[in-house]
């Protein structure tokens, strides 16, 4: 259960921290869009990193696996979290049309993550690395 709530945490923050940058970032949108969605996506992609480190300081073992539930729980919760503003709220936008605008950079977030866990499995195997 602890595994679980730490998940939905690092979900939850991830999701959280580019929201707010997103709003902070906001008023580009109207006058240089292409600026905003790039904007948006460099803060997507630090707060996917960011927490990403974060979550493995902890884990010992099983990248992979820990890897992909980590990868998973973001890409739930953000768009969960994103769907109740964007399907109902203020911001209401059909399904097809928020995943071609917004959903579809989630994936992102488990490509981060289990990049991170493959170069820890194999760091913590003594793999050695190229380059």
């Amino acid at each position: 259960m602890k595994k679980f709530l730490r998940l939905l945490l690092f979900g939850f923050l991830s999701w959280l921290v580019t929201f707010a940058a997103s709003v902070c970032i906001f008023p580009f949108k109207a006058d240089n869009r292409p600026l905003f969605e790039t904007l948006v996506g460099v803060c997507l992609a630090i707060s996917t990193v960011l927490f990403t480190v974060l979550y493995f300081r902890k884990v010992q073992g099983d990248f992979l696996r820990e890897g992909a539930l980590l990868g998973l729980a973001f890409l739930v919760c953000n768009i969960l979290l994103d769907l109740m503003l964007f399907m109902e709220g203020p911001m209401k936008m059909s399904l097809p049309d928020y995943m071609m605008d917004i959903g579809l950079a989630y994936l992102s977030m488990p490509v981060v993550a289990l990049g991170v866990a493959w170069s820890l499995r194999g760091h913590a195997a003594g793999l050695p690395s190229e380059g």
